[in-house]
């Protein structure tokens, strides 16, 4: 029987290949370090080689970020930022739009404000004409990075001082007119009104003092009238002028 001897090269080719197989398997389960950020935006930094198809695979994030809502009282300052969590290029282009007066991220709705590499938009003093959503757009390379979203909220003085009388009105409608403190540390106390009882006391005699003195000034004036009658009936050269 003879024996057919079996070349050290393949012995050694497959050996190779079952040990690169058992490596990658085994690296496929440790956890690998992602540079995608979430949840939004184009991140190319983010990119992971994918080893089974030899190519690089994106963060797959949507460039819309969920929009963030900002309330802020009508004459004050307000700031929005077009910050993400990734980096960026040094090369880049900022452009705001503004929708008015609703909450939107359909692209349509919004108009250009500014065009630049400012990421801060700034309104000085709220009006009520500011509010709506705010669009920030990072492009570069004409391609676009992520599309950031802020729906703003301006409260009207008017209203704020219009709560305030109708909260103190109802407080003093309380039993016995007192009125409680106010949470934030002041208080309403000199503002008590006297119980219902105390108020009619006082307006009633406040009625009957007034008329008491109508009837002293009409007394007065009768008292007066028949005096000045009597003078003149003892005095016969009074009729005579």
């Amino acid at each position: 029987m003879s024996c057919v001897p079996i070349s050290p090269y393949t012995v050694y080719d497959e050996r190779l290949l079952t040990a690169a197989d058992n490596f990658i398997a085994a690296a496929f389960k440790l956890p690998r370090a992602s540079g995608c950020f979430p949840p939004c935006g184009f991140q190319t930094s983010g990119y992971v080689y994918n080893c089974i198809t030899c190519q690089y695979d994106s963060c797959e994030f949507p460039l819309d970020c969920p929009t963030k809502n900002i309330t802020v009282m009508e004459t004050n300052r307000t700031q929005m930022r077009c910050d993400v969590p990734f980096p960026l290029p040094y090369e880049m282009k900022v452009v705001w739009r503004f929708a008015e007066e609703i909450r939107t991220q359909q692209v349509d709705q919004f108009e250009e404000v500014t065009v630049g590499i400012d990421r801060l938009y700034s309104i000085p003093s709220a009006g009520l004409r500011h509010q709506g959503t705010y669009q920030c757009e990072i492009y570069s390379d004409q391609r676009s990075l992520v599309r950031l979203y802020y729906h703003l909220i301006v409260i009207p003085q008017v209203v704020v001082g219009h709560s305030e009388l109708q909260e103190i009105f109802d407080l003093s409608l309380l039993p016995g007119g007192q009125i409680v403190p106010v949470p934030g540390g002041w208080s309403l106390a000199l503002l008590r009104l006297p119980p219902p009882s105390l108020l009619t006391a006082c307006l009633t005699s406040l009625l009957l003092l007034l008329f008491l003195s109508l009837g002293i000034l009409h007394w007065w004036s009768i008292k007066k009238e028949k005096s000045d009658v009597e003078q003149a009936e003892d005095d016969p050269d009074s009729r005579w002028l």
